[in-house]
């Protein structure tokens, strides 16, 4: 597939490409332009990109066309799934964008809002749901949400969801949806949980692979500080002296470390807003909203909440504590240096943190420059050597469990 083929090229209805030129997207991504000839066709997919590739122009696209092509039916037509509701509300946002010459309705369901405003939406009749696991399942229990007419479905970020523990919401759904549809499923990564949940909801699927031979994002500076963890939070007051730090979200491990955080940054005259699996809907849109338009400078967040933020101009990520993920930190530094623009990532290691930095190094095949402090002895994790498809790759940990009332609140 030539990558410099144009969206008109590639099949994408001519008003659907009146919409994009006015976004001013002309050149397709990678994943685009593998993806949208062949789902126009109707073929399954099962796509490996990491966030920020374009995968939800990549689904949407084919959706809203061929949907747009086909009788209306009395329910949903076609399902997303996402596993936050920041993501989902992004994935909306984009078939609203894309989908306005369509006139297709869209419904929004996710967890941590009154479900009223939802089951009325879709009492009144939608074409496209887009929702987070939980709350869908509870609305289809309660009869409110009725998936015999889907004809597409696309789970996006499916290894997340099953981080979560989303995987018996899933099976449920995809048990719910007609056999005869068309579905697409993407992940980051491909655990053994994501190939089962593959073989059973696709039938001879086109894979599309499009990570990276180098994990991570070269426009992003990288750089790691040794200091101890009581020492953390004097040592972000200091950087946030530095005015280039215009833009920074600042990432920890637990819901408690960021509300810390944030409150320090606030007390030490840092505009700074938390946001985590705890907030309420409405407390992680206002956090979102005051990032967005700059009031505040800083947005301190945790894993689960990041996954699905998407905000343009940030200048810094910094990492407070790594990530017991490797996989995480890429997702992470992946928040600045979008759309082409330059980044910087900095990272706070602790003691008790060595052997995450030995992880993300050994992902990303590369060691992070030491700004300050001393590097450990065996932190550094030489580059492995690479043979094509032979190339080594990191087997991942299996899902943690969480409780019902945790996955309900994504």
């Amino acid at each position: 597939m030539n990558n410099h083929l144009s969206f008109s090229e590639l099949g994408v209805a001519k008003p659907l490409c009146g919409i994009l030129a006015a976004r001013n997207y002309h050149t397709p991504t990678p994943i685009q332009a593998r993806a949208i000839p062949v789902l126009l066709e109707g073929r399954d997919v099962l796509g490996v990109a990491q966030t920020g590739t374009g995968k939800t122009a990549a689904f949407a696209l084919p959706v809203l066309q061929n949907l747009s092509n086909r009788e209306r039916r009395s329910g949903p037509r076609a399902l997303v799934l996402a596993p936050t509701r920041e993501l989902a509300i992004q994935i909306a946002d984009g078939f609203k964008a894309y989908g306005a010459p369509t006139k297709l309705r869209l419904a929004l369901v996710y967890g941590g809002v009154s479900p009223r405003g939802q089951i009325d939406k879709l009492r009144r009749g939608v074409d496209i749901i887009v929702a987070t696991p939980g709350r869908l399942v509870d609305l289809m229990n309660q009869g409110h949400a009725v998936l015999r007419d889907v004809e597409c479905l696309v789970l996006d970020e499916a290894d997340r969801m099953l981080d979560m523990g989303f995987i018996r919401d899933m099976r449920k759904i995809v048990d719910a949806v007609p056999g005869q549809r068309q579905s697409l499923l993407f992940s980051a990564t491909m655990p053994k949980e994501i190939e089962r949940l593959a073989a059973d909801m696709l039938h001879d699927p086109v894979r599309i692979d499009i990570a990276p031979e180098v994990v991570a994002i070269e426009t992003v500076q990288q750089s790691v500080h040794f200091v101890d963890g009581r020492a953390k939070m004097g040592f972000l007051r200091e950087l946030m002296g530095d005015a280039d730090l215009s833009r920074v979200i600042v990432f920890t491990r637990t819901k408690r470390r960021a509300n810390f955080v944030a409150e320090k940054l606030v007390g030490a005259g840092v505009a700074a807003e938390a946001i985590h699996g705890n907030k309420s809907q409405g407390q992680r849109q206002r956090a979102l909203n005051n990032f967005r338009k700059g009031s505040a400078r800083v947005l301190v967040a945790t894993d689960i909440a990041a996954r699905g933020i998407d905000v343009p101009g940030v200048t810094h990520v910094i990492n407070f504590e790594l990530p017991n993920e490797p996989e995480s930190y890429v997702h992470r530094i992946g928040r600045t240096a979008r759309a082409g623009a330059l980044g910087t990532a900095v990272s706070f290691c602790a003691a008790d943190e060595y052997a995450y930095l030995r992880d993300i190094e050994a992902l990303t095949r590369t060691p992070i420059s030491v700004a300050s402090g001393m590097r450990p002895s065996g932190t550094v994790t030489p580059k492995p050597k690479r043979s094509g498809r032979n190339a080594p790759t990191r087997q991942r940990s299996r899902p943690r469990r969480q409780s019902r009332a945790r996955r309900r609140a994504a």
